[in-house]
C-alpha cells in the first residue's frame, strides 16, 4: 500500500493538466505509435521530474517517491518469476499439451467462444487467480482458436472475461480479499453482494459469446484432428499430466497456501512427471525454467503453441510493474493523484454521486498508475469516509472497488494485467478490449446499480451512531 507523503500539494487544475499529459504521452505512444508501454512510462516520469524541479521539489525527495512506489512491486515480481516458471513446467511435465489436447474434444460446431468463457471462469474461480487461469488454460484455448482459424480476438476476450469473473468471486483471490480486508467487510458477505453485478455479468457475457461462437465446418475440424495427432505424437499429453499438476495448485490454494508457494508446488508436481516422458539432467531442466520451454516437433503450428514459459519470458511483465509503481509513487509525491481525489470527494454529497465518483476514481487509478491492487487500496481508502456521510455501508464500497478496479485493468495496454495477457496470450489489449465483455459490464451495472438504488446496503441507525462516535470498526477511517 502506498505510503507516501506528497511533499506539496499542486491546484486542481494544475493536476488535471499534469494527469492529462500523462495520459496523453501513454495513450498516444501506445496507441499511435504502437510502442511498447517501457518507454512511454520512462518519458512520462522524466516529465513528472522535471515538473517536480520546476516546483522546486528536491530529487531526494522525488527519489523516495519513486523508491517507495517501487517496493510495493516486489511481491508481484516474484509472483510473475513463479508463474513463468510455472507454465514452462506445465509444458514439460505435459499439463498445458493436454489441457490442450482434451479440450478440442470439448470444441462444438456453434459454441466454442461460450465454452472458454465457462471453462476459464471455473479454472479462476479453482486457482483464485485471473493470471494463473489466462497463462495456462488460456494458452491452450488460445492454441485451438488458432488451429481453427477462431477470432483470437475474440478467444482472448473470452479467456480474459472468464479468468477475471472466476478471480472475484473466488475467496482465494488476492483482490477479493484484500477488498474486503481493507474496508473490514466479511469476505463471504463481499462473495455474496458481488453477486448482484457479476452473475448479471456474466450471463450477458454468455449469452453474446454464444451467439459470437463461429459455425466450424468440417474442413476446421480436419485440421483440429491433425493438431491433436501432432500432439499427442509429442509424447507430453496423458491423464496424471493433466489432472495432477491442476489438483496440486487447487489444493494448495483451498488450504489458503501462500500465491508463491502454491505455484511452486504445481511447478514440481509438474517436473516430476516430465521425468517420465524425457529423462533430463538438472541442469537442462533448469535451464527450460529459466529460458522456457523450446519445442521440436517439427510441425509449426505445435512448436509455436509449445514454445514458451520460462522466468525470462516475465522481463517484459516485471519492467512494467515496476516503472509503473515508480511512476505511481512519483506522482504521490508530487501531490497529483492525493489533489485529484480531494477534489472529487468535496464535491459528493448524494448516493449516486458517491458511487460514481468512487467507480471513475478507480478506473482512472487503473489507466493513470495501471496497478489493480492500487487501485482497489486508493479507491477504498479515500472513499468510505463518503460512503458513511451518505449512509451506506462499506460492502458498496467492495464491490465498486472490484467492479471498476480489479476488472478494469486487464482493458488497460499499459497496465500489469494488460501486458501480462498480451505477452502470453500474443493478443494485444486493444484487439481483445471490445470483445471482454464481463469486463466491461461489470462498472456499467455497478454504477446503473448506484443511480437507481437497488441492492445497495445502508447503515443501520446503530451503525450510524456507532460511525459518528469513531467506534464502528466495520468502516475504515
Amino acid at each position: 500500500m502506498f505510503r507516501i507523503k506528497a511533499v506539496q500539494m499542486p491546484s486542481t487544475i494544475e493536476a488535471i493538466v499534469v494527469a492529462a499529459v500523462i495520459i496523453f504521452i501513454m495513450s498516444f505512444s501506445i496507441i499511435f505509435l504502437e510502442t511498447v508501454p517501457h518507454i512511454p512510462i520512462i518519458f512520462a516520469i522524466l516529465f513528472l521530474i522535471v515538473y517536480g524541479f520546476i516546483k522546486k521539489v528536491s530529487y531526494s525527495d522525488m527519489e523516495e517517491g519513486i523508491t517507495e512506489g517501487a517496493k510495493v512491486g516486489i511481491t508481484a515480481t516474484l509472483l510473475f518469476f513463479f508463474i513463468g516458471i510455472l507454465i514452462s513446467a506445465w509444458m514439460i511435465g505435459g499439463t498445458i499439451p493436454t489441457l490442450v489436447y482434451f479440450g478440442f474434444n470439448l470444441v462444438t460446431p456453434k459454441f466454442f467462444l461460450a465454452i472458454v468463457f465457462v471453462v476459464a471462469s471455473i479454472i479462476g474461480i479453482s486457482v483464485g487467480s485471473s493470471l494463473t487461469t489466462v497463462g495456462t488454460v488460456g494458452v491452450a484455448f488460445i492454441g485451438i482458436a488458432s488451429t481453427l482459424d477462431i477470432s483470437l480476438a475474440m478467444t482472448a476476450g473470452a479467456i480474459v472475461s472468464g479468468a477475471f469473473f472466476g478471480d472475484k468471486m473466488s475467496p482465494l483471490s488476492d483482490t477479493t480479499n484484500m477488498a474486503s480486508s481493507v474496508l473490514k467487510v466479511d469476505l463471504f458477505d463481499h462473495i455474496r453482494n458481488m453477486g448482484w453485478t457479476t452473475i448479471p455479468a456474466f450471463i450477458i457475457s454468455l449469452i453474446l459469446f454464444a451467439v459470437l461462437s463461429p459455425n466450424i465446418t468440417e474442413a476446421d475440424f480436419d485440421a483440429m484432428y491433425t493438431f491433436q495427432d501432432g500432439l499427442f505424437d509429442t509424447g507430453l499429453v496423458s491423464w496424471y499430466a493433466g489432472i495432477i499438476p491442476i489438483a496440486v495448485l487447487i489444493i494448495c490454494s483451498i488450504r489458503k497456501m501462500p500465491a508463491i508457494l502454491s505455484l511452486a508446488l504445481g511447478a514440481l508436481a509438474a517436473i516430476i512427471i516430465s521425468f517420465f516422458n524425457e529423462v533430463r539432467s538438472l541442469g537442462e531442466i533448469i535451464g527450460i525454467l529459466y529460458g522456457g520451454y523450446v519445442s521440436e516437433t517439427g510441425i509449426e503450428e505445435v512448436d509455436a503453441l509449445l514454445t514458451r514459459g520460462g522466468m525470462e519470458s516475465m522481463f517484459f511483465t516485471i519492467g512494467i510493474v515496476l516503472l509503473a509503481l515508480s511512476l505511481g509513487g512519483l506522482l504521490f509525491t508530487l501531490g497529483i493523484v492525493p489533489q485529484l481525489l480531494s477534489a472529487i470527494e468535496s464535491k459528493l454529497q448524494k448516493v449516486r454521486s458517491v458511487i460514481l465518483a468512487s467507480a471513475l476514481t478507480a478506473i482512472g487509478i487503473n489507466v493513470l498508475i495501471g496497478e489493480q491492487y492500487l487501485s482497489v487500496l486508493l479507491t477504498g481508502e479515500s472513499y468510505a469516509p463518503q460512503y458513511k456521510k451518505v449512509g451506506l455501508h462499506n460492502i458498496n464500497l467492495a464491490r465498486v472497488s472490484e467492479d471498476a478496479g480489479t476488472v478494469v485493468n486487464p482493458l488497460v495496454p499499459w497496465s500489469v494485467c494488460g501486458v501480462f495477457i498480451t505477452t502470453v496470450l500474443g493478443v494485444s489489449t486493444l484487439a481483445y478490449l471490445p470483445f471482454a465483455f464481463f469486463c466491461l459490464l461489470s462498472p456499467i451495472l455497478t454504477v446503473f446499480y448506484g443511480f437507481t438504488g437497488k441492492t445497495l446496503t445502508y447503515l443501520t441507525e446503530e451503525e450510524k451512531q456507532a460511525a459518528s462516535q469513531g467506534k464502528n470498526e466495520d468502516v475504515l477511517v
